[in-house]
């Protein structure tokens, strides 16, 4: 029964959907002027004389309510408005039976035909959906936002290496005040040794430091005896017998130094040496024709070395380092002539560089790096020397992990500031920048998209 009487109150409201148009329609506009309720005291009539650009004029009504159609489609949200109210109402009223129904229905339907509001409809209507411009201007504030961070952490970064470069370059001077005091006041370096670079070369880290040399001392302060080297204790390819001088000048029973000759030639071919004074050999040199060709040093104290060096034509040619003393070398530097050319760190021990800096004429040109750890780098930075610093002027990523580049960011350094100008992105992986964005003082001006895939953003 209930289901009958929903059906004939639907059908009852579709058939009166015009009339509750013209009902609407009544019901929200004011009484007019001709209306058989007369007029109110002070109110002007319809025969009396009208200001013809009165908003109460007849004329200015009718436009009001037939003019521009808006009234009409008024009317028109409303009827619908009170069928949605009719069948709301019905089907809440339904819980009280055929009777509850029809007193609902009529309720809301009347309601919703005064108001033009629905109750229980769920609230104001849905927001419109942003147009493509919108969504567009939208998606540019957000890659400016990205972009600006991205680029925000791309200059701390330089200023965290700039800021390294400069406490290694204050800590170089402060050592070098140091040792030209000591020089002054007369101080023997350790374990009687010097070094044949000037104190200004020791204090840059960029200059390929020169082999240290043995002082001038008198023989007679060596023991001397003959011993045999097996094949391969100093690279060796066969057994030597050597001469082996050694000097324990504090008298404690442990030489600080120890000298080996060739029996038959002389030729000096390797030292030992305890630069701490500690009774342990920490420093193994050895010689070819009389000059330093490698050393290796013992900076951690556990008697294995942690330092390895190689000199040629009177220069250190290469340095590697075992700095978490783990027995593997971690850190490479590389010298051509009198200048370092290329430093590799490897921070995580794989085996594998992960940070590769280079220099051309001591000056850093370029970085090289694997942030995520994978075994490949996939960020690359280029540096341009501005007065005395160095400025990035280039970044390249690999974003997918692919190990192609797809990303290019080319930065103006004439201020003194990297800024950037270009963006180059390739977003489909074809090798080929499909996204190009111009940048006027480091904020977007333009932006180019080849791909027609990519639009909108």
């Amino acid at each position: 029964m209930a289901k009958i009487w929903l059906r004939m109150l639907l059908m009852a409201a579709l058939a009166a959907a015009p009339a509750l148009a013209g009902c609407a329609g009544t019901a929200v506009g004011a009484p007019d002027a001709t209306s058989d309720q007369g007029t109110e005291p002070g109110a002007q009539s319809a025969e009396s004389p009208q200001d013809p650009d009165a908003p109460d004029a007849p004329d200015a009504r009718n436009r009001d309510r037939h003019g521009s159609g808006s009234f009409g489609s008024r009317a028109g949200q409303r009827a619908r408005s009170a069928v949605e109210g009719l069948v709301i109402g019905a089907v809440v009223g339904a819980q009280a039976g055929p009777f509850g129904a029809a007193a609902g229905a009529g309720a809301l339907m009347l309601y919703s035909a005064v108001t033009g509001h629905v109750p229980l409809s769920g609230g104001s209507a849905a927001a419109p959906r942003p147009t493509i411009e919108e969504a567009e201007q939208r998606r540019e504030e957000e890659l400016e936002e990205e972009l600006d961070r991205e680029l925000d952490d791309e200059v701390e970064r330089a200023r965290e290496l700039e800021a390294q470069i400069e406490a290694e370059l204050e800590r170089q001077e402060s050592l070098l005040e140091q040792m030209e005091a000591e020089q002054a006041a007369g101080a023997r370096p350790a374990a009687s040794e010097t070094t044949g670079a000037g104190l200004s070369d020791r204090a840059n880290p960029r200059i390929a430091p020169r082999p240290p040399q043995d002082r001038e001392l008198p023989l007679a302060l060596f023991e001397k005896e003959t011993r045999e080297v097996p094949a391969g204790e100093w690279d060796n390819a066969e057994k030597l017998t050597v001469v082996a001088r050694s000097l324990d000048a504090d008298e404690d029973g442990h030489p600080e130094q120890i000298r080996y000759f060739d029996e038959r030639t002389g030729a000096y071919l390797h030292k030992e040496q305890d630069r701490n004074y500690d009774g342990a050999i920490d420093a193994w040199h050895d010689y070819e024709h009389g000059e330093l060709v490698r050393r290796r040093l013992d900076e951690g104290g556990d008697g294995a070395p942690d330092v390895w060096e190689d000199y040629d034509a009177g220069r250190m040619s290469r340095r590697e380092v075992d700095r978490d003393e783990d027995g593997a070398r971690d850190a490479f530097y590389h010298y051509a002539g009198d200048s370092l050319v290329q430093e590799e760190h490897d921070s995580n021990g794989d085996g594998v560089a992960d940070l590769i800096v280079t220099y051309q004429d001591r000056v850093r040109v370029r970085v090289e790096e694997d942030r995520d750890r994978d075994g490949r780098r996939d960020h690359w930075t280029d540096y341009e020397k501005v007065g005395k610093r160095e400025l990035v002027s280039r970044v390249e990523r690999d974003t997918s992990g692919d190990g192609r580049v797809d990303l290019v960011e080319i930065f103006e350094t004439g201020s003194g500031e990297p800024i950037i100008a270009r963006r180059e992105e390739d977003k489909n992986g074809d090798g080929e920048a499909d996204v190009i964005s111009i940048y006027r003082n480091g904020k977007l001006v333009r932006r180019e998209i080849t791909d027609p895939d990519l639009v909108p953003l």
